[in-house]
């Protein structure tokens, strides 16, 4: 007599903005041996619905959600100890965001551009506890840790916060103060006082000075 042995498949969430992305992605996973997708959505009030309802074992974040950022999504996760390792997928330049993720707690950082295979492989690196970074971010990171000047402070791009760059990105969309606040929830009050750290950080003038240097950076990175 054969006993057939089940395994049960690993859970993946999905926190996506784009519908039809999302899709593909869940299709991606679901084809995949010993993968489920048990979730999906383009929130994060959503994302913590259906992590209480079914805690996954993995998921797969885009930094840009409807109504707010991934990288929240992460700190909170951190934040409440729910141990979730999380697979950010992002359109974003790895030189700028990567490490961030990192940093907040992410498990690893993979290009939207790169092949389904790719995704597939830092996924399991993650499920696996391990870290999944690309060639290029590993040998930034490790650059960076075998720099002398450690404690020389960050300029540029790196002297802002998360949210600084969140407020700078949709300043180059051509967003005014009170549309960021509407987008991230925050008083418009609040965004001026970014807007405000952000010009000094990069050394900018005036508020003409900042739509500028925001909308080439987001020219010159595709965002």
């Amino acid at each position: 007599m054969t006993t057939a042995i089940t395994t049960e498949k690993q859970k993946i969430l999905i926190v996506e903005d784009h519908p039809i992305f999302r899709a593909m992605l869940a299709q991606l996973i679901n084809q995949e041996p010993g993968l489920a997708v048990c979730g999906e959505t383009d929130n994060i009030k959503q994302a913590f619905a259906l992590i209480q309802q079914q805690p996954p074992a993995a998921a797969i974040v885009d930094l840009t959600l409807r109504g707010s950022c991934g990288l929240e999504l992460v700190k909170e996760l951190q934040a409440r100890k729910l141990d979730i390792p999380v697979l950010v997928l992002s359109m974003h330049t790895e030189a700028l965001y990567a490490e961030r993720v990192l940093r907040a707690g992410a498990r690893g950082y993979v290009c939207k551009s790169e092949p389904p295979v790719v995704v597939v492989a830092a996924l399991r690196k993650v499920l696996a506890g391990r870290l999944a970074v690309s060639e290029h971010v590993s040998e930034a990171l490790l650059r960076r840790l075998a720099r002398t000047d450690q404690a020389a402070a960050p300029s540029g791009m790196d002297s802002l916060s998360d949210r600084e760059i969140e407020v700078f990105q949709l300043v180059g969309r051509g967003l005014n103060s009170r549309e960021i606040a509407g987008q991230l929830h925050l008083a418009v009050t609040t965004v001026d006082s970014y807007r405000a750290r952000i010009k000094e950080k990069l050394g900018i003038r005036n508020a003409a000075g900042l739509y500028h240097r925001a909308a080439q950076w987001i020219a010159e990175h595709g965002l």
